[in-house]
């Protein structure tokens, strides 16, 4: 069963795992456990998807209750009226915080895209980063004596494929786990002496306006096993607080604590 984050008579939300994917695709027919057809049979009812994440990535995953709700939602998703927040870990050591503005060029699939001709321009994309923590481990991985790693906060302003990680990797500081886009010695000394053997990126929490009820809502989902190690083992435990998995905005905001 999957981990349902909020639920009314018009949404759902679930924490999805990582390496699910959201539903059925001809690219992978031997699925046979995907997020939709989970979430369907768990709560007996059709669920409509209005966004997804990348299989590797883990988080908040709505979905919407009947067509209408699920149009009003991708509306909102459509005009980046939707603020989502992910936590990554980098290879390397990232400072400070700034806002990414670096066009990406439409990433075609293999497969799907194969016969593809159409001349590809690159899009607008742009992503908000903040350094949280860094931490130097006396491991020897690749070329280097040691391993260093960045956790950090993103919020992206557009939805490009991938964007994240390319973002990450257009700063010569790639999401560890990222088989397509980071370094493959890196990702594996990470899984070995870390435990960190998936794609070390969560999508923490969506904020949103309730497409019915017209309230402030934000959805945050907790970490996994994974996680939960990585943090111990670097000492980051207080550096991604314990919040509740659903909250309304304004609560959010008398409830945080006094700096």
């Amino acid at each position: 069963m999957l981990e349902i984050l909020y639920q009314d008579e018009w949404l759902v939300a679930v924490n999805k795992p990582s390496g699910w994917l959201v539903h059925r695709s001809w690219l992978d027919r031997d699925e046979k456990v995907v997020v939709m057809q989970t979430v369907r049979d768990q709560i007996g009812q059709h669920v409509f998807t209005v966004h997804r994440l990348d299989r590797p990535t883990s988080g908040v995953l709505l979905m919407a209750l009947s067509s209408e709700v699920a149009h009003l939602l991708s509306q909102q998703f459509e005009q980046h009226k939707m603020q989502k927040t992910y936590h990554a870990v980098l290879r390397g050591w990232l400072d400070g915080s700034a806002t990414l503005d670096y066009p990406l060029i439409e990433e075609l699939d293999k497969i799907a895209d194969k016969f593809a001709t159409q001349e590809r321009i690159a899009q607008e994309a742009v992503t908000d980063y903040r350094s949280l923590a860094q931490v130097e481990m006396p491991v020897a991985i690749s070329r280097y004596d040691s391993a260093r790693y960045t956790l950090v906060e993103m919020s992206p302003h557009t939805g490009r494929k991938h964007q994240l990680r390319r973002h990450m990797v257009h700063l010569r500081h790639p999401i560890i786990g990222d088989s397509a886009h980071g370094d493959l010695r890196q990702n594996r000394g990470a899984a070995e002496h870390f435990g960190m053997n998936r794609l070390m990126l969560h999508a923490s929490a969506l904020s949103l306006t309730h497409p019915v009820t017209g309230e402030p809502l934000v959805i945050r989902a907790g970490l996994d096993r994974v996680w939960q190690g990585m943090l111990q083992q670097f000492g980051w435990q207080e550096q991604i607080p314990d919040v509740p998995r659903v909250e309304f905005a304004d609560e959010a905001v008398q409830d945080k604590p006094t700096e």
